[in-house]
């Protein structure tokens, strides 16, 4: 594992000319700087995000991808963060490898009752869901609030209808495929549709994951004061408003990126999972070495709920 005095390690990196834009190679590992641990990885969770930076070039070629990770911290730069040995999970840059850097106000330690598998999936699509909720609800008390979920068998989505409906939110789910309403109404959801225009009564909040024209709809279902969280647009399809679309009673419709420190929102998550009171749905799992599979699973959506690999198969007793 050592070259020339460099520990190497595995690690998924980008590459333009893949036929996914990726691949397995070696790289040299980090080292923790200050206020960072270094953190052995076991699992990591793809997203359909990682797959935009390749294709958007915000991840640049031979570098490392994701942002998902879980595992067990076995260094760290000053003794900040969990002791030596913790098991954590963390949002970090560079997460899809065997040993990952990650500051330790964006991560949080993992109960011995919560698998590392599941704890890998909760960091960028449950931060998400969790700080959409709360911004598009700045004023409005979750409990009673009407919260319309597009995209909801997603990643996100599933996290946004378990957490609204947590809090006590009358959810209504967007799906393309009517098969999974049972699965989504196991989830917390009260109503599933596959079209946004078959609901029939205002909405307090949308969190939209898909864009294009369920975002118009969804726009013209929002009350008086009503709130739009763009955090994806899976469709690829634009958003064309009508030319009065804007006009009337005021609402807003507002832009979405998950912001630090995301530890205390992590720390949250893991807590209800634990407690039972938040399901983490993988519907595919596999080695490190299988990341072109999943990435072409996600893309295709074949996907129900999260991806997530396996990057140490024998973990140290």
């Amino acid at each position: 594992m050592c070259q020339a005095g460099r520990v190497m390690m595995r690690a998924v990196v980008v590459d333009p000319d893949a036929p996914m834009g990726l691949r397995v190679d070696r790289v040299e590992a980090p080292v923790p700087g200050p206020g960072q641990v270094l953190i052995e990885a076991h699992h990591v969770a793809l997203n359909r995000g990682d797959l935009d930076d390749i294709r958007s070039g915000r991840v640049p070629p031979g570098a490392v991808l994701g942002r998902d990770v879980a595992g067990v911290v076995i260094a760290a730069a000053d003794g900040a963060g969990p002791v030596v040995g913790s098991r954590v999970v963390a949002l970090a840059p560079g997460a899809f490898a065997q040993r990952v850097v990650a500051d330790v106000d964006a991560l949080a330690v993992v109960p011995d009752v919560v698998d590392l598998a599941t704890a890998a999936a909760l960091p960028v699509a449950g931060v998400a869901a969790v700080q959409a909720l709360r911004a598009g609800l700045l004023e409005t008390p979750i409990k009673g609030a009407r919260v319309l979920v597009t995209g909801a068998s997603g990643g996100v989505g599933r996290f946004a209808v378990q957490l609204a409906a947590y809090g006590g939110a009358h959810v209504i789910a967007v799906v393309g495929d009517p098969a999974r309403a049972d699965e989504l109404a196991a989830l917390g959801a009260e109503e599933t549709v596959t079209d946004v225009t078959q609901v029939d009564a205002p909405v307090d909040l949308v969190l939209d994951t898909v864009g294009g024209p369920q975002l118009v709809a969804a726009w013209a279902l929002l009350a008086p004061g009503g709130n739009v969280q763009c955090v994806g647009a899976s469709s690829g399809q634009p958003a064309t408003f009508p030319p009065d679309a804007m006009v009337g009673p005021a609402k807003s419709l507002t832009s979405f990126l998950i912001t630090a420190p995301v530890g205390p929102d992590l720390e949250s998550l893991v807590r209800l999972v634990a407690a039972g009171s938040l399901a983490v749905p993988i519907g595919w799992r596999g080695p490190l070495g299988k990341v072109e599979d999943a990435a072409a699973a996600l893309r295709d959506r074949r996907v129900a709920g999260k991806a997530v690999l396996d990057v140490l198969t024998k973990p140290r007793l």
